[in-house]
C-alpha cells in the first residue's frame, strides 16, 4: 500500500500516479474539467444492507438498463435492454435476469409482497412483448419496466427510509 502504481504517460510529460486525477463530475454523473480518470467499480456501487447502498445500486442498474447511450442525432436515451433485445431469444433473458437483479434487490429493502408482484409483472410485459421479433424490438424502446420498478422503490424508500434519499443540487 506504501507505493502506488504509475500511470502510462504521454511523451514530454510527468508521470502521475492515481491520486493525481481529479472526480469532477457534472450534474448527471459525466466528468467535467479535470483530468481523465480511471474508471473504478468500488467508488461507484457500495456494498452493504442500508437502504441508501441498495438504493444506489438500483439506480445505477437501472440507468444502464434503460438510459446508457444517446440514439445518435436525437436526446433520445436507450439503454442494454433496447440493444440486448436485438439478440433473439439470448439478449431478452440477460436483460430480464438483469431486471430481476433489481426485484431481488428490491425485497432486500423490505418491501410488501404485492409490491414485488407488480415489479415482476412489468418484467414479465416487457421480456414477454420484448421477445416478438421486430415488434418486441421497437417496444423495448418505449416501455421501460426498469424505470417503472424504480419509481415503486424510490416511492417505498422515501416513505420508509427516508434518510436514502438523494439530495440533487
Amino acid at each position: 500500500m506504501g507505493e502506488r502504481a504509475l500511470l502510462p504517460t504521454d511523451e514530454g510529460h510527468a508521470a502521475r500516479t492515481d491520486s493525481d486525477f481529479k472526480r469532477t463530475t457534472g450534474p448527471s454523473g459525466e466528468q467535467t474539467g479535470g483530468q481523465a480518470r480511471r474508471m473504478d467499480f468500488r467508488d461507484n456501487l457500495p456494498l452493504g444492507n442500508h437502504p441508501a447502498a441498495i438504493r444506489q445500486r438500483i439506480e445505477t442498474m437501472e440507468a444502464l438498463l434503460e438510459r446508457s447511450l444517446t440514439v445518435p442525432g436525437t436526446s433520445y436515451r436507450i439503454g442494454l435492454d433496447a440493444i440486448a433485445g436485438l439478440v433473439p431469444v439470448v439478449g431478452d433473458l440477460v436483460t430480464a435476469a438483469m431486471g430481476a437483479y433489481i426485484i431481488w434487490e428490491a425485497r432486500n429493502l423490505g418491501m410488501p409482497k404485492w409490491k414485488l408482484w407488480r415489479m415482476a409483472g412489468n418484467l414479465g410485459f416487457d421480456t414477454a412483448i420484448g421477445a416478438i421479433p421486430l415488434v418486441g424490438d421497437a417496444f423495448d424502446m418505449l416501455f421501460r419496466s426498469n424505470t417503472k420498478n424504480l419509481k415503486i422503490i424510490r416511492k417505498h424508500l422515501d416513505k420508509h427510509h427516508p434518510a436514502s434519499q438523494v439530495i440533487e443540487g
